[in-house]
């Protein structure tokens, strides 16, 4: 079968049960009619963008960062919080100071974050630009990120 159908099924399969392995995620797709390889999950779950969190459960499950219902997980949550100096607004931009070298760490937080209406972000060293449509826009996600900041 297609790829795009696997890596479809995959994201069927960890938004409806908990997978915590490759093997579990194997045996899912065995039973499912898809004959699939280590190697194949494993480059699947890198280009899905995949990444394990902790369920309510306790146990640490297959999620997609990427999707609308995300959940991110304490641990990228904590280093967010010890990474970044400061988050202001100038116009339609949101400058986020950083420590040294974690620029691109949170600017790739904020990415999962899917934060409304942003239109791009650009990072260096220790600093991360966010771009916006409107100061009003801007405004509010500098209030939403100084929350997550305390």
């Amino acid at each position: 079968m297609a790829r795009s159908a696997r890596q479809s099924k995959i994201l069927e399969l960890i938004s409806t049960k908990e997978i915590e392995t490759q093997d579990e995620l194997a045996r899912e797709l065995k039973n499912a009619n898809f004959d699939i390889t280590q190697a194949t999950i494993s480059r699947d779950i890198k280009e899905l963008g995949l990444t394990k969190i902790l369920s309510s459960s306790g146990k640490y499950k297959y999620c997609f960062v990427g999707s609308d219902e995300q959940v991110i997980s304490n641990k990228y949550i904590s280093i967010f919080k010890e990474a970044v100096i400061s988050v202001k607004s100038a116009m339609n931009l949101v400058v986020i100071k950083t420590m040294k070298g974690l620029g691109a760490g949170v600017a790739s937080f904020v990415d999962k974050l899917n934060i409304n209406e942003l239109m791009g972000a650009v990072n260096g060293d220790d600093t991360v630009m966010l771009i916006f449509p409107s100061t009003i826009i801007a405004g509010q996600a500098v209030i939403t990120l100084n929350d997550m900041l305390s």
